[in-house]
């Protein structure tokens, strides 16, 4: 089928899927009205790669059939072909301003990722390694949509999942047959799970010996009966796009993911019991996935970039020479994740087939964007003061008993009132209600805590250098 189109895209989630929202089950997730606008923009982003303009942008010939595939599964071998994904990662990532951390660019990058970790799937049983590789080809010739799940339930950190009150409540190997296996048990944080068409349950936490009933991974279809998403509460409320301008767009769901003795058919099964597997599996590299996570981070910090200068004009403050500089560090962070991302670019098609370690991709991830996008969110809130609170309604415009007031005194430089309310509306969204907090709380945490993923750096063999400079000076 190659490229799939935005209507085709919404036809099969209609499936009979097991979404609970607020209680109920979602009968349909296309119609539900906390969904449909999710629906709309993720049926959109199929519908760009097949404008005429877009396909040599957004898709390359499948190697398989020759038909046109998403080039967000294209293994890039080389400068260029990393040069020519992250034209098309940084199109598509603008087209929601930066804002889905899981489009389905990132699972598609994912999957990429993990056919070219085949070997380590397969070194106990190669079976497992032809699955991930004729899994990662179905997933490219269906332009599938994926959400995933790595986290065990958050019950007591300070133990391991055999080790909990219930060791039943982590998702879990049960029994085996000649279908496949069976797994009970829970997995946390299925960013997508409403709007995807199936789910990869990967590896993340290290296992340890006698933990191997833990050690997992596999992809099932969203519908596959016993498996269960518990969503929370969505941020689409039904305001219109002047009072909610992202979270009436952008809002991607989160939901717990509930294996009540589901069956996973062999071909499915990626790592089951293998924890030199399952703790490798990262260590073989995420080229791919880290790289799209890059551009759009970085696209996301233009945006917050661009709403910080719209905001400070708004109001005249952007004339302030503190002000000026404040925006201006924000434009030169942009300037250096830009920098970033021309640097991954040789590191990526440096590491192709060597699974080696992405140093300049890693800490773009792990520790610029995240820091980068939470002194934006910060200067925003400092440049908006009480503006970014004051942002009476679409409809008090309508109300011809007051809307003159509203014309008269909350105006801004050079803006209508409704032009400056709407700005100040978009920068509340961001940073105030309950999608903005969730933006960066999320960003923070994108890939993994960040306590521990920053701690890895010290462990890197510059360290060694770094202090021996200081050796050579105190002529130890």
């Amino acid at each position: 089928m190659a490229i799939r189109t935005g209507l085709q895209y919404r036809e099969r989630l209609r499936d009979g899927r097991s979404i609970y929202v607020n209680g109920e089950r979602v009968k349909d997730v296309t119609t539900y009205p906390a969904f449909t606008r999710t629906v709309q923009t993720i049926a959109s982003l199929y519908d760009l790669q097949h404008e005429a303009r877009n396909l040599p942008l957004l898709t390359y010939p499948s190697p398989k059939t020759g038909q046109p595939a998403g080039l967000s599964f294209l293994r890039v071998e080389s400068v260029e072909d990393v040069m020519r994904l992250m034209r098309a990662e940084e199109f598509r990532a603008e087209a929601t301003f930066g804002l889905m951390g899981r489009m389905p660019d990132f699972m598609n990058a994912l999957v990429t990722d993990a056919a070219e970790a085949a070997p380590n799937f397969g070194r106990r049983e190669p079976r497992f390694g032809e699955n991930v590789v004729r899994y990662y080809e179905e997933c490219r010739e269906q332009d599938l949509c994926l959400t995933h799940t790595l986290i065990d339930p958050q019950i007591d950190r300070s133990k391991g999942p055999g080790e909990q009150v219930d060791p039943e409540a982590t998702l879990h190997f049960v029994r085996e047959s000649d279908r496949g296996i069976v797994v009970r048990g829970a997995r946390m944080l299925s960013t997508l799970a409403p709007f995807a068409d199936e789910i990869w349950v990967g590896p993340f936490y290290p296992r340890k010996p006698g933990e191997e009933r833990y050690a997992l991974c596999f992809a099932i279809p969203i519908d596959t009966e016993g498996l269960k998403f518990i969503c929370r509460e969505p941020y689409d409320a039904g305001r219109s796009a002047f009072d909610r301008p992202v979270s009436s767009r952008f809002d991607e769901e989160d939901a717990l993911a509930v294996f009540d003795d589901v069956l996973v058919p062999w071909e499915r099964v990626f790592i089951n019991g293998d924890i030199e597997a399952s703790n490798s599996y990262l260590m073989y590299g995420a080229r791919h996935a880290l790289l799209q996570g890059a551009i759009r981070g970085i696209v996301k910090l233009r945006f917050m970039t661009g709403l910080a200068c719209q905001v400070a004009e708004a109001i005249g403050r952007a004339s302030a020479p503190h002000v000026q500089a404040q925006l201006g560090e924000l434009v030169a962070k942009v300037e250096l994740g830009n920098g970033l991302l021309q640097a991954a670019a040789h590191e990526v098609a440096a590491a192709a087939g060597k699974g080696m370690s992405l140093r300049i991709l890693a800490s773009t991830v792990w520790v610029f964007i995240p820091e980068a996008q939470v002194r934006a969110a910060e200067l925003i809130r400092q440049l908006s003061g009480s503006g970014l609170i004051l942002t009476p309604s679409e409809k008090d415009f309508r109300n011809p008993e007051i809307s003159r007031y509203l014309e008269k005194y909350l105006q801004g430089t050079n803006l209508t009132a409704q032009e400056r309310v709407r700005l100040f509306k978009l920068a509340w969204d961001m940073l105030g209600e309950q999608f903005g907090s969730r933006q960066l709380h999320y960003e923070w945490f994108y890939a993994g805590d960040p306590m521990f993923t920053r701690s890895r750096f010290y462990y890197s063999p510059a360290v060694n250098t770094y202090k021996a400079m200081v050796d050579r000076l105190l002529d130890r």
